[in-house]
């Protein structure tokens, strides 16, 4: 099948390359010359595991391409996605105009049947805005289908090549046989592809998307009340979590969640909600601790230094909102950076991928180390923001030597406690016992 998609970011280059991987010819499109340039020639834009192996393979074998001409991109295609930005504008709600400037667009250009995929996470009543520009601009045919990603950033290829599940919302038999000839290689094993119509489908990765924000600002929750009362996070978490009805994953506390999507799309819930007249109280709640958790360990570095961080020197490790990924939108890590800037105190980060676009928000405001242990070198303490892989069984010895000082603030819960104690570190946590040095 020859499919068209519009937008390389995150979304739009794993939706191609995973299309193409299936035998698919893509053409991904993008406005950004210099962008598209490098990627003809076999240079990745974002970091994503596996995916590179995908985008090389089918390149080469002349089923991915990438072009600025939206005409030569769209001329063939059957199907074209649209996986365009949908930022909060001014007043929180997800901004349209890309969407629909490229919907507009296209129907200009079109003299055949499309079918037209919303691939972006967009509103509910997206897909009619759309379809009423296509009327507006075309007189031909054209179905308008709504089917939003769930792609986790660090496991995107194996999300999109093996899905829990496919949403598809559409009204359209026509646009249904396409969208299930085109899905039917990836779920193979048996999971469903699901038909739904088109509100229905936007407004199910906006739930499924605020339910595991939900979860996780609960668990959060949790682990505040837990260093209140003496319990153990890590305790109630495994006894809550091995309840089938609740399930284990998405239950691990700490200094919040970020990244493109929960953020976001949470916000533009909640205030989809409000058009409708509806107050959505509990999002409006998890968007407010959310913000608060994030700066939680600044409150615990307060309290240790008894209120003043100036001129204090603290290692950071991790800026990513989450391991895999060098995504940094909404990363706990920069609210954690701007907080000890503000009170005063020096930064020195390491981070396995997200380090250059962290330099390029911040320039040289914090400094940057070359390997995790460089950044410990007289550092007051460690200050743990992303659950990296690497750091998770680090050297102690060189931790110890490099340290001024054996203190660790740990936003992820990386370490044992009984480990902290034999090693003799002050060791503070999310909803653990402190451990006293």
């Amino acid at each position: 099948m020859k499919i068209a998609v519009i937008g390389t970011g995150y979304v739009g280059l794993v939706t191609g390359t995973c299309l193409a991987e299936t035998g698919n010819n893509v053409t991904c499109v993008d406005i950004v010359e210099e962008k598209v340039q490098k990627m003809k020639e076999g240079v990745m834009p974002i970091y994503e595991p596996g995916l590179d192996i995908l985008f090389h393979r089918n390149i080469e074998q002349g089923r991915l391409k990438f072009t600025t001409n939206l005409a030569e991109a769209i001329k063939d295609a059957v199907i074209i996605f649209l996986a365009l930005p949908t930022p909060p504008g001014g007043d929180g709600k997800a901004d349209l105009s890309f969407v629909l400037g490229a919907a507009k667009d296209i129907a200009g250009i079109i003299d055949n049947y499309k079918v037209i995929v919303t691939k972006s996470t967009v509103p509910v009543g997206t897909a009619d805005k759309v379809k009423a520009v296509f009327k507006e601009h075309t007189s031909i045919e054209v179905d308008v289908v709504s089917n939003p990603e769930f792609l986790r950033e660090g496991v995107a290829v194996d999300d999109f090549m093996k899905p829990d599940r496919v949403v598809v919302g559409t009204s359209s038999e026509k646009a249904k046989a396409l969208m299930e000839e085109l899905y039917a290689p990836y779920v193979r094993s048996g999971n469903p592809i699901i038909f739904m119509d088109e509100r229905s489908s936007e407004l199910t990765k906006y739930a499924a998307n605020s339910f595991l924000a939900t979860k996780i600002t609960f668990m959060n929750e949790v682990a505040n009340l837990c260093e209140l009362v003496g319990a153990d996070v890590d305790m109630v978490r495994k006894g809550v979590g091995s309840d089938a009805r609740i399930g284990k994953r998405f239950l691990f506390p700490g200094i919040g969640y970020g990244g493109s999507c929960f953020p976001k799309d949470v916000q533009a819930l909640a205030l989809s909600a409000e058009e409708y007249n509806y107050d959505f109280k509990i999002l409006k709640s998890v968007m407010d601790v959310n913000q608060v958790q994030k700066i939680k360990i600044i409150e615990k570095m307060k309290s240790y230094y008894k209120g003043d961080l100036k001129g204090k020197k603290f290692a950071l490790w991790g800026l990513a909102f989450k391991p895999e990924t060098d995504d940094i939108r909404e990363a706990p890590a920069l609210y954690i950076i701007d907080e000890l800037l503000k009170a005063g105190a020096e930064v020195v980060a390491y981070d396995p991928e997200a380090m250059d676009n962290v330099e390029r928000l911040l320039g040289n405001k914090i400094s940057f180390a070359e390997n995790p242990y460089d950044a410990l070198l007289d550092a007051d303490a460690l200050v743990i923001a992303t659950e990296w892989q690497l750091f998770r069984n680090p050297d102690y010895e060189l931790m110890e030597k490099n340290l001024k000082s054996k203190v660790i603030f740990d936003g992820r819960n990386l370490y044992d406690l009984q480990k902290m104690i034999d090693l003799g570190y002050y060791y503070n946590s999310i909803g653990r016992k402190i451990i006293e040095a």
